[in-house]
């Protein structure tokens, strides 16, 4: 089953493949040749997502799926939120959005925080939302070297090690995105064999 994931970020790329796993092949903007700056301007997370898959499919007429992350702290009254990604600034790198947010957090004892990740599937001229989320702390110092991110300051709920020292096959078993892709990926084998146009990529609606 092919997937036109709505997104120029290869990290994510990567990640939704290694969760999916064989049954799916996950193609990017690039693998179609789109160059696009997609919009985000909601103030929802389920809004972006939205919005980035309808962009896309008129851009393609291709069904297509989106998705937008936010890591909501407590302390901060649920920034970064929908900002996440560019928290510290238009163009800003990962480095200084967790720069930033030790720095907002500095002598503050609550630490709790969550991930969340809305996921937008267009499939058939319809939309389904797919949500996960998962529960955490955020530490004093970054650790660890993998994932991208708000990964090496994030310990999930339960855990002792970041997203960012935690082998991909576990921190994709329990992470907010794999939450929302093993819902998407529940529904897509649910509807296998109808006739709702599941290879993604070459179907236009």
């Amino acid at each position: 089953m092919d997937l036109l994931f709505a997104t120029n970020n290869i990290h994510k790329i990567w990640e939704v493949q290694e969760i999916l796993g064989d049954a799916f092949r996950v193609f990017s903007l690039k693998d179609i040749n789109l160059c696009a700056d997609i919009p985000e301007t909601s103030d929802t997370l389920a809004g972006n997502a939205v919005q980035k898959a309808r962009f896309i499919h008129q851009k393609t007429g291709m069904d297509c799926f989106a998705d937008d992350t936010g890591l909501e702290v407590d302390a901060l009254d649920g920034r970064p939120g929908v900002y996440s990604a560019r928290y510290a600034g238009e163009g800003c790198s990962f480095d200084d959005n967790v720069a930033k947010l030790l720095k907002e957090l500095s002598g503050v004892e609550n630490r709790n925080a969550r991930f969340r990740c809305v996921v937008c599937l267009l499939l058939a001229g319809e939309e389904h939302l797919f949500e996960g989320r998962i529960e955490g702390t955020i530490l004093r110092e970054r650790k660890g070297a993998q994932g991208f991110g708000y990964d090496p300051i994030f310990v999930p709920a339960g855990y002792h090690q970041t997203f960012a020292e935690m082998p991909a096959y576990l921190k994709n078993g329990i992470s907010h995105r794999g939450k929302a892709m093993f819902r998407m990926m529940k529904y897509l084998k649910g509807n296998e064999g109808t006739d709702s146009g599941l290879s993604l990529v070459s179907k236009p609606v």
